[in-house]
């Protein structure tokens, strides 16, 4: 069950789905401007060195906590349904993840949809794979990938391209309640509608249909739970139980298992879309130091 720190944020989550619902809709610029998908917004700490810079012709940040080590390096991309999401937003997390692990971050601020749709995300996101590689000369042994929601789900369809291109894939992957399946066909996305505090089923049709823009929701590199996922290198996934997208996470670790590779798959009772946001419950911490762990012990 969720801590009581947990149940706090969880009820902030809940009464504002709940406001959303019977409000009339907001414009996506506004959206943008006050997404905190943690409840709460929760900056960056000062000792983290923020750096901006051109990767690939993508906008994107270095993250530095101090004493990371510089030649190992962690591509965080961050969730937002495709359409909302930045530094503001999922940077905290990311610098935590890189400071615990002992990881230079990279942080891409990708093309959003409607204004660019499918594939511009993955785009992007291959650009700067492709100048870490190329252009930083960061050795594929030395690089991991971590991505939340909509950014697991890009996570994930960067690892099929690269693997498809037939380049060197990253030591390791970590994968937050990752979104890989925009046709919506998973079990729990009708048998957690009560539990989840977040999403709803028909948000989450939209955000896809306007992210796909026509494209077949089944294109692997929009779904790429679709995707033939063998060679892919270790995961680790963790997904909360009190998430619609549960589902996509369960059959995701369970295609890859059967494709050969190796899977963690860690299930938090009770827990809420990408719960390791949620910063100041032990529940992120305890994720926070599992995700750690993995990376330390896979990129060297």
């Amino acid at each position: 069950m969720p801590s009581q720190a947990m149940g706090d944020v969880m009820g902030v989550l809940r009464d504002r789905q709940h406001s959303s619902a019977a409000g009339a809709p907001v414009p996506v610029a506004e959206a943008r401007a006050g997404f905190t998908p943690a409840g709460f917004v929760h900056p960056l700490p000062d000792d983290v060195l923020v750096s901006e810079v051109s990767a690939g012709g993508v906008p994107a940040h270095w993250l530095d906590a101090p004493g990371v080590d510089a030649e190992r390096v962690l591509l965080f991309v961050h969730g937002g349904g495709y359409q909302f999401g930045s530094l503001r937003s999922d940077g905290e997390l990311a610098a935590r993840l890189g400071r615990a692990a002992g990881m230079r971050v990279l942080f891409p601020e990708y093309r959003l949809a409607p204004e660019h749709p499918f594939p511009a995300a993955i785009v992007d996101v291959l650009a700067v794979w492709q100048w870490l590689r190329v252009d930083q000369h960061v050795r594929a042994r030395s690089l991991a990938v971590a991505g939340d929601s909509a950014g697991g789900g890009l996570t994930v369809a960067l690892l099929v391209a690269t693997r498809d291109a037939g380049d060197e894939l990253p030591a390791a992957a970590v994968l937050m309640s990752p979104t890989v399946d925009l046709t919506s066909s998973g079990t729990s996305m009708t048998e957690r509608v009560d539990q989840d505090p977040i999403s709803t089923p028909a948000l989450l049709r939209q955000l896809a249909s306007d992210y796909l823009a026509g494209a077949d929701p089944r294109t692997p590199l929009a779904s790429p739970l679709f995707a033939p996922l063998s060679g892919l290198p270790p995961l680790l996934v963790q997904v909360g139980t009190a998430d619609l997208l549960l589902s996509d996470a369960e059959r995701l670790a369970q295609a890859a298992i059967e494709a050969g590779v190796d899977v963690r798959l860690e299930i938090g009772d009770g827990l809420p879309h990408v719960y390791q946001l949620m910063l100041g419950t032990p529940e992120a911490e305890e994720a926070t130091e599992r995700i750690a762990a993995f990376l330390r012990d896979r990129v060297r």
